[in-house]
């Protein structure tokens, strides 16, 4: 039988239904916090309990579903601009067969984060979105407790061996505001001086503008050094975790 024979008389229908969804976890830093984007969800299941945002694939790319939810859920404009600073990975697949009382629904989870990003508009399918630091998300719907704690832990992973702290800056930052980054995603204090010199003996890590900032300090003293993203895709040596370097001594 050739295939064109095969695919005319094939009957989906004799298999179990199956559907596809994107959630993302999506990040950003608040007032000094580790924010999570969460929706309340409008209509059953789960209905009034908070999840992560996402949806069904409709007739698109699993990256370009993830988009669509992200931008619906903060507002963001595909298209115009406003997304070209959003990081946004794939983290894992999900599939248990009870993780959606309807039906057999995979997931496919992705990562998100981004600096600035702004108050949220809750989509269709959500009664409201609004931003909860990480610590307080907890008891969300389906599985998304879950998918959280992987995408946290892919986070805080990513920002010892890649440069990708510097997706949560704005495009020119000190190493001061960098080193909060790595404080609020990895929830550890940080020695100033050790990791402003760390920073800087990773090549590539970053480079200067030859700017400084347009005033000094909060407690006054000479202006801070600026600087933007190097070309470095890894960062050799990796900053460790606090906790983690510990282990290794």
């Amino acid at each position: 039988m050739d295939e064109a024979r095969f695919l005319a008389g094939y009957d989906p229908r004799r298999y179990p239904a199956v559907a596809v969804t994107v959630d993302v976890v999506a990040l950003t830093i608040r007032d000094g916090k580790l924010c999570v984007l969460l929706v309340e969800r409008g209509a059953p299941p789960f209905a009034g309990q908070r999840a992560l945002p996402g949806g069904f694939v409709k007739e698109e790319t699993l990256d370009e579903a993830a988009l669509r939810e992200f931008a619906e859920e903060t507002g963001l404009t595909p298209g115009q601009g406003e997304l070209d600073r959003v990081h946004l990975e794939q983290l894992k697949t999900y599939g248990n067969p009870d993780r959606d009382p309807r039906m057999r629904v995979i997931s496919v989870a992705y990562l998100a984060f981004a600096p600035r990003l702004p108050e949220p508009t809750a989509g269709s399918d959500a009664a409201r979105a609004y931003w909860v630091p990480v610590d307080e998300a907890k008891d969300l719907a389906f599985d998304h407790d879950d998918v959280l704690a992987d995408g946290l832990e892919r986070a805080r992973d990513k920002l010892e061996y890649t440069p990708l702290a510097t997706a949560f800056t704005d495009a020119e930052f000190t190493i001061s505001e960098l080193r909060h980054v790595y404080a609020a995603v990895w929830g550890e204090e940080l020695h100033a001086g050790n990791f402003h010199r760390k920073v800087l003996s990773v090549p590539g890590f970053v480079e200067a503008t030859g700017q400084t900032t347009a005033r000094g300090g909060e407690r006054g003293g000479p202006r801070a050094k600026l600087y933007r993203a190097g070309d470095a895709r890894l960062l050799h040596p990796a900053l460790l975790r606090p906790t983690r370097e510990d282990r290794v001594r």
